[in-house]
């Protein structure tokens, strides 16, 4: 028997948040938001989501960040999770083009628009 949308969002979210808490080993999600952030230049200022405090006064206290900068462990130690982050990726997005993701994401962005904008008769 076929399953609907709503089983495969759910089974593919469990089955990312699964691997991607694998991927990390080391650090939380935010950890690891925080991080990236601030080795793309971006600090540690104002982000979209909570918990970005805590992260980065754990960060701080591994000595990975300093002044919303990566101190040299804290590229060391982004570029070993970023390699595994890749590999995560990598591994998600195998056998699927760019062209079936981009689609992909088009089609749920517009049916989570139809839940969140004005309803149709």
């Amino acid at each position: 028997m076929d399953r609907p949308i709503g089983y495969w969002l759910k089974h593919l979210d469990n089955l990312l948040e699964s691997a991607m808490d694998q991927a990390l080993e080391t650090v939380t999600r935010r950890e690891w938001q925080v991080l990236n952030a601030a080795a793309q230049g971006g600090g540690s200022g104002p982000m979209p989501f909570d918990g970005v405090e805590e992260a980065v006064e754990r960060l701080v206290a591994r000595g990975w960040l300093s002044d919303e900068r990566l101190t040299e462990a804290g590229k060391a130690a982004h570029a070993e999770i970023a390699e595994r982050v890749g590999r995560f990726r990598r591994q998600v997005s195998a056998g699927v083009t760019p062209e079936e993701y981009q689609a992909t994401v088009d089609v749920l962005r517009r049916m989570a628009a139809n839940l969140t904008g004005p309803p149709t008769s």
